[in-house]
């Protein structure tokens, strides 16, 4: 009976660790300063719509990027450990162990080399939207923002397949997360004063309206 009762306990705790390991909810990368609806509402109604610019002249290179933030550690890792959950680092700042949650597409990895960083308005883009005439010192203030919500770690080859696209052509497949995206791409395009085509405007407007908040 005794055994019996330690056998019972045992499956007990044993199906409780399995219902938690089932039921925990992995870390979601949560870049600072997201609008509410109203207020990226406010922030789209207030962009410039203009014809977008050309590519011409361009080079990531104008937008030095992943540059010390503090110690060792660059952008991309400061990122790494913001976004990750029980990230673990070597004295060089490199991620050697944790697990990253990719809200763009529902995937979670524990390799930092599947997560690339995405910059939520990609270089490309924000150079054709007006960046093509700021200096150096602003291109790569932009490429480095942990202020705002314009860098969050992701899947590797989705940022890939993302590429320059603006939301007109190109949205994250997880569509509950479609109206943080549009949130987090008003909010950079208004702090750093870039425009807007017409089509992008109207993606981003119907994402908003799928927003409850």
């Amino acid at each position: 009976m005794f055994r019996s009762r330690l056998a019972v306990a045992a499956a007990t705790i044993a199906g409780a660790v399995a219902v938690a390991t089932l039921t925990a909810v992995p870390a979601h990368a949560t870049p600072p300063g997201i609008p509410s609806k109203a207020g990226a509402q406010s922030q789209l109604n207030a962009l410039t719509v203009q014809a977008e610019g050309s590519t011409s002249g361009y080079s990531r290179d104008l937008f030095p990027h992943w540059v010390t933030v503090s110690g060792a550690c660059n952008t991309r890792e400061t990122v790494l450990r913001r976004d990750g959950s029980n990230v673990v680092v070597n004295s060089s700042c490199a991620a050697t162990s944790g697990s990253w949650y990719s809200p763009y597409d529902g995937a979670t990895w524990s390799n930092a080399a599947d997560v690339d960083i995405d910059h939520v308005v990609p270089l490309a883009e924000a150079w054709r939207s007006g960046a093509n005439s700021w200096t150096t010192a602003r291109r790569q203030s932009f490429a480095n923002d942990l202020s705002r919500p314009q860098l969050i770690a992701v899947t590797d080859n989705v940022n890939q397949a993302k590429g320059d696209q603006d939301p007109s052509t190109w949205q994250p497949s997880r569509t509950a997360y479609r109206c943080t995206y549009a949130k987090m791409w008003i909010a950079s395009k208004h702090y750093w004063g870039l425009r807007l085509q017409s089509s992008e405007k109207s993606a981003l407007q119907s994402a908003l309206n799928t927003c409850s908040s």
